[in-house]
């Protein structure tokens, strides 16, 4: 629609007769474009600016529910709402539902949660992207590539006996082993 040109109604108000005004890329009639001229400090809003800010939104609001509903299934009490959020620096005890491991639930810095196994390796005996650190806020960090000599930590779900075994490292291979053996 070209600058000046009349619509068929307000986008603001819906009045008959809004008139398109480029800046803000709506039909606006004449009292709402005068109302916003009245506030000189009010810029137009970017529509860009406005979904961004909804995306903020809704992934915080994703959050709390991750954090309310903890890791992998719904905590409620008996009248139904959810119960309190768990603390994201404490890590979540817990079992595992396929083998009956003992491991801890942590967060990442995405904001998913991992099931991290009791204990630390030496870095170099776990293969690299298998690698996990937890810092002191208690959030779980996929090392990847790590100094030989750092010590590291690895998920339950690569050692769970209910996945396929570890082929690539024989320390992960005897984790599966032991956990496979209580399972069994």
């Amino acid at each position: 629609m070209v600058a000046g040109r009349r619509s068929a109604e307000c986008d603001s108000c819906g009045t008959p007769y809004g008139t398109w005004v480029a800046s803000l890329g709506m039909a606006l009639c004449a009292e709402c474009e005068r109302t916003g001229a009245a506030h000189p400090e009010r810029d137009p809003v970017l529509v860009g600016d406005v979904l961004a800010g909804l995306a903020e939104v809704v992934s915080q609001g994703a959050r709390v529910v991750a954090q309310r509903t903890g890791p992998g299934r719904a905590v409620r009490d008996e009248a139904g709402p959810v119960s309190e959020a768990p603390d994201a620096r404490a890590p979540v005890p817990a079992a595992c539902d396929r083998c009956g491991a003992l491991a801890e639930w942590h967060r990442t810095a995405r904001g998913r949660w991992v099931m991290i196994e009791p204990g630390e390796l030496t870095a170099w005996l776990v293969p690299a992207g298998r690698r996990w650190r937890v810092g002191g806020d208690g959030t779980a960090v996929d090392l990847g590539a790590a100094v030989p000599s750092d010590g590291c930590r690895i998920s339950h779900f690569d050692v769970c006996p209910a996945r396929p075994a570890p082929a690539d490292s024989p320390v992960m291979l005897a984790l599966w082993r032991s956990h496979a053996r209580r399972t069994a």
